[in-house]
């Protein structure tokens, strides 16, 4: 009898899952948020643009097209797109834990979903991490990855004058994207000493010998550079940016090995637009829900296999640690072996490890330092929703709250917003002290807040929630899916309107 296999995330480590669970007789359903599968990696344009060649907007998107359409049109897979997941229900002893959806448009009327079967994987992935600074939060400071997709998908650039400013090799493809649409790219800044980043990289080339797709992609990007004239400077970031009403200057500042700028290094360059990236954070909250542990990084620990804490859970891609879309796919193909009964053979397994050392060497090669926290001043926002400053934090912290993060929320409700501390969480707890005792060995340098668990993972309106005692349908395998109809919505085709 064939295993249900319930993946959740339509990237390269989801699709990646989906597809290695198909291949050993599994049935799937794959539950994606968005539109079109392919996840931020592989997101593209619309079909309604008509766009001549859209898979030609950067590496991998014919073979991801190649991978969803086999998805969409498996006869064992059942593909759930505009699909969020807001609920997972702890495990039972008829099988892995339950998932409880609603598919639709946000906005529009959603159906009701609980889908269950033999095992889950979990593909959520990850969003970027931004720290703090004077000026942070005007109009015109956006993250790298929104830069970038805005400039893949829909040919709009975040503004004419650009400076990029963070951690990691992810700032490059951005100044690719943004440089080939248009603009004028005053220099890609990366925090980290380059020296440091190169003695990390050179170390035991042999271990990268499966990362080579890597090393091809780095020289494009860096010819990209040298082509479009963009300089990178190392050791240098934006420390503050200035404005009326948005921004129209940035101040760089040159960094000494902890992050801390160097008096009388700083200088200010005019843009209008400023986009950062300094790492990413773990989308680990329905991974929290399960059962899941997770490492003293914010990342879900897992083994060998790929499987969780929680049993009858596995877990792929950015959640289990940064590594980008090549190591995710590695990771998903492994989980949706062992979540279909299944054992990856030797050279999967070489892969594997090879990703794992990649995924490390990237955290070794670009961490955060302590000194970041010397950019927010008493007036810097660090809380966006709320608007608290790190005056008020501190303050709260050195009156009768102690240093708790949960009393901190609740005296000065940082963490409480819309985005319930996904964005600024990590930096709180920067703030208070614990992330920054050894830098050097984590993931994307921080240590995150240790989540609490929610009973809601997404936003569900309350007409929703009191039409669950009639509409809910429990749901264990494909072939009982199909007799649910989708209230009028329909699942998109990826190849739909493409020539």
């Amino acid at each position: 009898m064939s295993r249900h296999v319930v993946v959740i995330g339509g990237g390269p480590a989801g699709t990646a899952a989906a597809e290695s669970a198909l291949r050993h007789g599994a049935t799937v359903t794959l539950i994606d948020s968005n539109e079109a599968l392919g996840g931020q990696y592989n997101r593209r344009i619309p079909a309604a643009y008509r766009v001549r060649r859209p898979l030609a907007i950067g590496h991998g998107y014919a073979a991801a097209a190649r991978r969803a359409r086999l998805l969409v049109e498996h006869p064992r897979c059942e593909y759930l797109a505009w699909a969020a997941v807001y609920q997972i229900e702890p495990h039972s002893e008829d099988g892995c834990p339950a998932v409880r959806l609603l598919i639709g448009a946000e906005g529009d009327r959603r159906e009701h979903r609980v889908v269950q079967g033999d095992a889950l994987v979990l593909a959520t992935g990850a969003y970027d991490r931004v720290c703090p600074f004077p000026g942070w939060d005007l109009p015109g400071v956006y993250t790298a990855g929104a830069a970038q997709t805005l400039a893949k998908t829909q040919r709009l650039l975040v503004g004419r004058s650009v400076l990029l400013s963070g951690t990691g090799p992810f700032l490059l493809p951005v100044a690719q994207s943004l440089a080939e649409n248009g603009a004028q790219v005053r220099a890609v800044l990366e925090a980290n000493p380059g020296r440091k980043i190169a003695r990390h990289w050179a170390a035991r080339p042999w271990e990268l010998r499966h990362s080579a797709g890597k090393a091809l992609e780095l020289v494009e990007y860096v010819a990209s550079g040298v082509r479009h004239r963009i300089p990178l400077r190392t050791a240098h970031a934006v420390v503050a940016v200035a404005g009326d009403g948005r921004v129209e200057e940035a101040t760089v500042a040159r960094l000494d090995e902890n992050w801390t700028p160097i008096p009388g290094s700083h200088s200010t360059v005019p843009v209008d637009a400023v986009a950062v990236s300094h790492g990413f954070t773990p989308q680990h909250e329905l991974a929290v829900a399960a059962g899941s542990k997770l490492t003293a990084n914010g990342f879900v620990r897992v083994d060998d296999n790929q499987q969780t804490s929680a049993e009858g859970v596995w877990a792929a891609g950015e959640i289990t640690g940064i590594g980008g879309a090549q190591v995710a796919a590695v990771e998903g193909t492994i989980a949706g072996l062992a979540a279909a009964g299944a054992s990856p053979d030797r050279a999967l397994r070489a892969r594997h490890r090879t990703a794992e050392q990649f995924v490390a060497r990237l955290a070794a090669a670009h961490p955060i330092r302590p000194g970041v926290l010397t950019w927010s001043q008493p007036d810097t926002v660090i809380c966006r929703c709320e608007g608290t400053t790190c005056g008020e934090l501190t303050s709260a912290w050195s009156s009768d709250t102690g240093d708790g993060y949960r009393a901190a929320k609740l005296a000065t409700r940082a963490g409480l917003g819309p985005c319930q501390g996904r964005m600024c969480a990590a930096n709180i707890e920067a703030l208070r002290g614990t992330p920054y005792a050894d830098q050097t060995a984590t993931t994307a340098g921080l240590a995150a807040a240790t989540p609490a668990w929610r009973p809601l993972a997404a936003p569900v309106r309350l007409r929703e929630l009191a039409e669950l005692d009639s509409d809910a349908v429990r749901v264990t395998g494909p072939a009982a899916a199909a007799r649910v109809t989708t209230q009028g919505q329909r699942t998109p085709r990826l190849d739909e309107g493409q020539s």
